[in-house]
Order: structure tokens, then C-alpha cells, then sequence
């Protein structure tokens, strides 16, 4: 599927379009629509519950997504988040340099600075995209969002460029607070504000995005979180050092390439959770180890997570698994003169930090890429039942006044206790064709048998499944002792 498909599939039933789109509409801004926002709610909420919620040490919190200037000084933000622009001569367009780079497929690091870049415009003799003229020089542009704390001679603030500062500017209150023990994981699930020169490709780039990001914060001497099978468990790495790539378990990453033994487990449980929990084909899923120029220069290790996203022409970015040492706190200590340093069994430590960082706008459109599939004239979005936005859909056969009674009555006995959804338009091959697209598991259809006290099915519907679309009948009794165990594990 190519990204213009994507996109009108996605605004055709409801998942998402362009913000303010009756107005021309903003690059980089996009609006939920009604399936849409609930299927991102889907994915937050299991990310919540496979990360944090099973795990007494970690907890959810929300922190502001305006900041003053002072802490992004000292965080490195207001020197540090820069993409590289360049614009053109002739139609005074402006551009990423290193997308405009890469849709030529000229190889860039992401460490390049404007003048590197310059001389590999040059040296490519490569022109603006849009009108074909000259590109004049690189510069760096710092993308945080300005904003002004006050009326006149206001603070100067900004919008959050990232989720993270609030957990590392909440650490010393919530140990406090807590148990005064590590580890301790503080998650948040919010926006966060990038002015991106040239948004693109969908959800990819955006100005406005959504973050769920679980920060660890753990002595490095005494951490080892893991254990049974998961340590064993194999999965697709490339590795920096030997570009290689492997099928290896966080044993063996940790004997073979030094990978600390925290790190290795973090890989392993986030695998599971793609490959398992929803389903990603194995195949479709990796880490990409970042090193050099292409590492954050606070990281120890760095992995990007990727998947097959063929819309977006191959293994792309959904995540990430950062260890930053003790880079934030230490900064922060510098920069507010606030000690953020603590006591753990009689020794005096500050923290370092394990980053799980997942772009939720991101894995929406993976989700959309991965699952939506065409067999002959028929489409299905093939969601794990976890992540479908509907949970069930209630029908009547036809027009019928004894049908709607009973099909109202149905959808009454299970809307409280699961998401369901009535539609009585069109044909029911159409309302169950209306489903598929939106990724609905279950479809429940009463019938003139339903209804018919002389027939021995009288009191059960049509139960259809959407992945092999075979049918069962199922009392209208049993309807949500059925789902309950449908629902027990997902998929």
C-alpha cells in the first residue's frame, strides 16, 4: 500500500485525516476521527498494561506539556535539538537537508553538520525538489515551539519537546514519595511539540505527536531485572559494530557484544510485546543499533525499534530503547543547583536512566500498514482483538419490527461491559464488509430464527468471526459469558 492509499483509507472509515482540513489544512497536524481515536486508545492502553501496570515499581504519571526555558537549557534542548534546513534561492521553499539528501539516496549520518551536507549537495549537484533551483546554504534550527508564560515581559517558556523532561524533572518528588527505592519507572502516555521543517509521510513527522515513554531510573550496580525464559528468547538484531543481521537472545548479546544484561532483557520484552502481544509477523520486526555520529551523545546504547512498514518503504523508526546513564539527572542537578542525587543502602548515587520510548502516532499507521489486507474484493483491517476498536458489531437480518426489538436489546445487554456497535443500513453482507475495514472481530446477526418460538435455535444469533468469517449459533444468554473468554487473552 502506498502512503496516498493509507491516508484515504484512514480518512474513509474514520481513523484520522489532517487537522482544520476544511480550511486547506496544516502539514504535520492531524485530527483523530471515531475509530480512529479509539484504536489509539487501544494501543496506549495495552502498552500501559504490558509496561508499567505489571510492574509494582513502575507508575503513570502526567506532567505539564509547557516548560520554562531553564530546565530545556540545562537538558540540552535549547542548544542541542536541531534538525539541519536549507532552503531554496528561487522559490524561497525550505527543507530538511538530510531528506532532501536521502531521497536521492545520498547516505548521510545523523551527527552531519550543515557544512558536511552542504558539500554533498554539491558534490550530488542535487537541486530544490520543487522548482528545481539552486539550494542556498545549510543551517541549523532548533525545533522547540516558543510559547510566553504571562502577558507582558513574559517568561519565556516553551511546548514540551519530548515527554521525558517531565519524568526526569518529577523523579526526586515521586522517590520521595514512594519508597525511596530503586528501580523506579515513571511513564507518561502525552503530547509532545516539534517544529518540523518539512513534515511528512502521514503520522511519521509530525509537529504534534504523541509519546508513550517509560523512564527507569536504577543503580547500575545492582539492577537485574529478568528472568525464566525471557533472557533466551531470539530476536532480529543489526548490529553497529558489524552491521550484521542476527537472530540473537539477551544472553547472547551480552556475552558476544557487551550489551549490559538490563538492556538485553528490555530488548526481549519488547519484542515479545510486538511479536506476541500484537502480533507483528517476526519477520517484520528488529533493532537497529545506532553508534558514532548516528548515537545520542548521552547514550550508552541505542536502539531503534523498527518494523516493515511497506507505505513507508521498509524498516522505519516506531521506537526506541535508549540507556542514557546519568545524563538527566546529573544535568538537571547542574542546572537548578537542586542535589538529585540519593541515598540507597548507605551509598550516595545518582540515578541512571533506562529510556522506553514509543512514537504512538507511528505505531497507529504501523497498525494500519501491517493488518489491513485485500483478498479479491474483499478488505479487513486483521487487528489482534486487544487493539480492535470495535469489539463486537449487532445487526438485525432486515427491516423487521420483532428484529430491531430484539437486536436493540442485545446491544443493550453488552454495551456496559464491552465496546459494541449497532448498524442497520444496507445489506448485511455490507454492514459486515463495513466491519472488516474497521477491523471488528466479532459480528452478531438476529435472524427470523432468533425470534421464532417454534424453532429450536429460537433465543441465539449468528455469531460470525472476521479472520475466517465462519459462523456459529450462540444464545443471546451466553453472548457475554462468549466474549469474556473471547476477550480473556486476546490474541
Amino acid at each position: 500500500m502506498k502512503i496516498e492509499e493509507l491516508l484515504a483509507y484512514a480518512k474513509s472509515k474514520g481513523f484520522f485525516w489532517p487537522s482544520a482540513e476544511i480550511y486547506g489544512g496544516a502539514s504535520g497536524i492531524f485530527d483523530y476521527g471515531h475509530v480512529g481515536a479509539l484504536l489509539k486508545r487501544r494501543f496506549e492502553s495495552l502498552w500501559l498494561s504490558y509496561f508499567v501496570d505489571q510492574n509494582e515499581d513502575y507508575h503513570i504519571i502526567e506532567g505539564s506539556e509547557m516548560l520554562p526555558e531553564k530546565p530545556l537549557i540545562a537538558s540540552g534542548h535549547a542548544s542541542r535539538f536541531n534538525d539541519v534546513l536549507v532552503g531554496c534561492t528561487k522559490c524561497n521553499t525550505f527543507f530538511r537537508t538530510d531528506v532532501i539528501l536521502a531521497d536521492k539516496k545520498v547516505a548521510v549520518s545523523e551527527g552531519a553538520s550543515p557544512e558536511e551536507m552542504d558539500k554533498l549537495i554539491g558534490k550530488n549537484r542535487i537541486k530544490c525538489p520543487r522548482c528545481g533551483g539552486d539550494l542556498g546554504k545549510s543551517k541549523s534550527f532548533n525545533m522547540m515551539i516558543g510559547i510566553s508564560l504571562g502577558p507582558e515581559k513574559a517568561e519565556k517558556g516553551f511546548l514540551r519537546p519530548e515527554t521525558a523532561q517531565s519524568a526526569y524533572l518529577n523523579f526526586f518528588q515521586e522517590f520521595n514519595v514512594l519508597r525511596k527505592a530503586l528501580p523506579l519507572g515513571l511513564a507518561i502516555i502525552g503530547k509532545a511539540y516539534r517544529n518540523e521543517i518539512s513534515p511528512r509521510q502521514g503520522l511519521f513527522r509530525l509537529r504534534e505527536l504523541t509519546q508513550a515513554e517509560l523512564q527507569i531510573f536504577f543503580d547500575p550496580e545492582a539492577w537485574k531485572p529478568g528472568s525464566g525464559a525471557l533472557p533466551e528468547r531470539k530476536f532480529v538484531v543489526v548490529t553497529y559494530s558489524d552491521k550484521k543481521t542476527q537472530l540473537l537472545s539477551a544472553h547472547e548479546l551480552t556475552k558476544m557484544y557487551g550489551i549490559p544484561e538490563f538492556y538485553a532483557y528490555h530488548m526481549a520484552l519488547i519484542d515479545r510485546f510486538y511479536t506476541d502481544v500484537i502480533g507483528v509477523p517476526k519477520e517484520k520486526f528488529r533493532f537497529l543499533e545506532k553508534g558514532g555520529d548516528e548515537k545520542a551523545f548521552y547514550n550508552k546504547v541505542h536502539m531503534d525499534i523498527e518494523v516493515d512498514i511497506e507505505s513507508w518503504g521498509g524498516f522505519r523508526e516506531v521506537g526506541g530503547l535508549h540507556y542514557r546513564t546519568d545524563y538527566d539527572l546529573s544535568s538537571h542537578t547542574k542546572g537548578s543547583g537542586k542535589d538529585l542525587s540519593v541515598n540507597i543502602s548507605g551509598k550516595r548515587i545518582t540515578p541512571h536512566v533506562l529510556e522506553l520510548s514509543f512514537g504512538v502516532d507511528r505505531n497507529i499507521w504501523m497498525l494500519l500498514d501491517v493488518f489491513y489486507k485485500k483478498d479479491g474484493e474483499r478488505s479487513v483491517l486483521a487487528l489482534p482483538k486487544l487493539l480492535a476498536p470495535y469489539q463486537a458489531a449487532v445487526f438485525q437480518l432486515q427491516k423487521d419490527e420483532q428484529l430491531d426489538k430484539l437486536a436493540q436489546e442485545t446491544y443493550e445487554s453488552l454495551k456496559h461491559s464491552f465496546k459494541v456497535v449497532t448498524d442497520s443500513s444496507g445489506s448485511i453482507g455490507r454492514r459486515y464488509a463495513r466491519m472488516d475495514d474497521v477491523g471488528t472481530p466479532y459480528c452478531i446477526t438476529v435472524d427470523f430464527k432468533s425470534v421464532d418460538k417454534s424453532d429450536k435455535e429460537h433465543g441465539t444469533v449468528t455469531v460470525r468471526s472476521r479472520d475466517d468469517r465462519s459462523q456459529s449459533r450462540v444464545k443471546i444468554a451466553s453472548l457475554k459469558e462468549f466474549f469474556e473468554k473471547a476477550y480473556a487473552h486476546g490474541d
